[in-house]
């Protein structure tokens, strides 16, 4: 039995307007790689899907013509296979001809066509002929056609913002994002696997919200032995999942791991020049190319730290996944059984797991608002980072929230099993980082010491009067 389609309400929505629409449509889906974009449109309009065509991965132009024909072979029905087109403009030519049979049903019909870069590879011809399949013949009709890809950034590039014959053609577009929280909980439960939200969280923090990796979690396993199946097993699906996925993405996916790799070894983020020094990769377009595309991609994050400007941008390694390959995978591959159940106990791991939980916050923030009960104020999120000169105090602040409404937030995160109880030394630190931050931005506005962490706070003398809101990973789950 077929899992029901979890979460996706507004995306799910989109595909039903355009199958609802009186005009042509074209929908463009992207996202990241084994973020569910297949099963979100099969789930929404996969009765109405009248031809389907998926691209080859690394296939000769030749082996993606000979695919078409195989399928149109079979929604035809046809005993011989149908002779293969010669390029891709006779194909589309072919395609309208068979849909052309199936207007007099009366209903909308879905052309999808899937993991479109790999169709539409260099000189392929494959966009010019879908050009002429919209403008020539599917603008006129009662047709859906839905253009998906895991290249965000190609999806974009090509598609979206296309100045040849696929110009404002795009009529609907979904960026897909993994799961939240929540709704990890949720398609873990369809799944009948119950885990307490500490474990969710572990998981998250370790694979993200990517429901194809989520679909390998066991029930009856604790989140650390499925952690180790997953990623430290000799079979486990995730052991060599990140040699695959970059290559699967981006033609030159060399200089893009390169990228996340310098970043893999930063917590504050990177600047352009510290990417570079880090990389090996030359400054100049071909960086700004790899940095748009890894972002729309959804493995980095690019961010302003608290009052700074366009020159003082980082960028933050924010796939679970990646950054916990590179931490740990890669290096104890070979480490034997219950490799997680030890590494999981270091201080390495208690390091990546204060970053890795930052991370889960910056992708919650409407949840955070929700909890503040500040969801309709607007506000600007950011970092603080302050490196002294001699004779001053550096400050690091996790997130800072600059509200409307004349207060800033200043958050400090941390993940412990259990509650944690600030010492003097803690609440010393605080205060540093809140003078400091007051003396340097100059601000006027009320500032709010904000705790996040994963059960909340024993309260004592050191918070008091020092900690105005704490929120806890239930929060993050609204």
């Amino acid at each position: 039995m077929q899992n029901p389609l979890i979460g996706r309400h507004d995306e799910k929505q989109v595909l039903l307007s355009a199958l609802e629409s009186p005009e042509a449509e074209m929908v463009a889906v992207f996202g990241r790689r084994r973020v569910g974009k297949t099963f979100l449109v099969k789930q929404a309009v996969g009765a109405s899907i009248a031809f389907e065509l998926t691209g080859l991965q690394n296939a000769r132009n030749v082996d993606q013509l000979q695919n078409f024909s195989l399928q149109l072979s079979e929604r035809i029905q046809s005993v011989m296979p149908v002779k293969t087109p010669s390029n891709w403009l006779e194909a589309f030519y072919m395609l309208s001809q068979y849909i052309q049979k199936q207007d007099d049903k009366g209903q909308k019909q879905v052309v999808f066509f899937d993991e479109v870069p790999w169709l539409a590879s260099q000189k392929s011809g494959f966009l010019t002929g879908l050009g002429w399949f919209w403008n020539s013949f599917a603008v006129t009709r009662n047709l859906v056609v839905i253009i998906c890809g895991s290249a965000a950034s190609w999806m974009i590039q090509k598609i979206v913002n296309d100045r040849g014959s696929l110009h404002n053609r795009i009529t609907k577009r979904i960026f897909l994002k993994p799961f939240t929280l929540s709704e990890t909980d949720t398609y873990l439960k369809s799944r009948d696997i119950n885990l307490s939200r500490y474990e969710l969280a572990q998981i998250y923090m370790t694979i993200g919200g990517i429901p194809h990796y989520l679909k390998e979690i066991k029930a009856g396993k604790s989140a650390i032995q499925n952690i180790n199946d997953l990623c430290f097993s000799a079979n486990g699906l995730l052991r060599d999942e990140f040699f695959r996925l970059y290559p699967a993405l981006f033609a030159r996916a060399d200089n893009h791991i390169a990228v996340v790799r310098a970043l893999a070894q930063s917590h504050q983020g990177l600047s352009r020049p510290d990417i570079v020094r880090a990389s090996n990769i030359s400054e100049g377009g071909s960086l700004s190319k790899i940095l748009e595309e890894l972002e729309q991609s959804g493995f980095i994050t690019s961010y302003y730290p608290f009052a700074k400007k366009k020159k003082d941008m980082l960028f933050r390694l924010t796939d679970a996944y990646s950054l916990f390959f590179l931490r740990f995978i890669e290096k104890n591959k070979d480490a034997g059984n219950d490799t997680w159940q030890h590494l999981s106990q270091t201080q390495p791991a208690k390091i990546w797991a204060g970053y890795a939980y930052e991370n889960v916050c910056l992708q919650h923030l409407p949840s955070i608002k929700k909890a503040l009960g500040i969801s309709g104020v607007y506000s600007i999120s950011s970092t603080f980072l302050y490196r002294a000169i001699e004779g001053e105090e550096s400050a690091q602040i996790d997130l800072v929230l600059d509200r409307n409404d004349q207060v800033i937030n200043l958050f400090e995160i941390k993940f412990y099993n259990t509650e944690w109880s600030l010492t003097e030394s803690d609440a010393k630190a605080m205060r540093r980082k809140m003078s400091v931050f007051q003396r340097v931005t100059n601000t006027r506005k009320r500032l709010m010491m904000t705790l996040i962490t994963t059960f909340g706070i024993k309260h004592n003398a050191h918070s008091l009067g020092l900690i105005e809101k704490v929120l806890t990973l239930e929060d993050l789950f609204v």
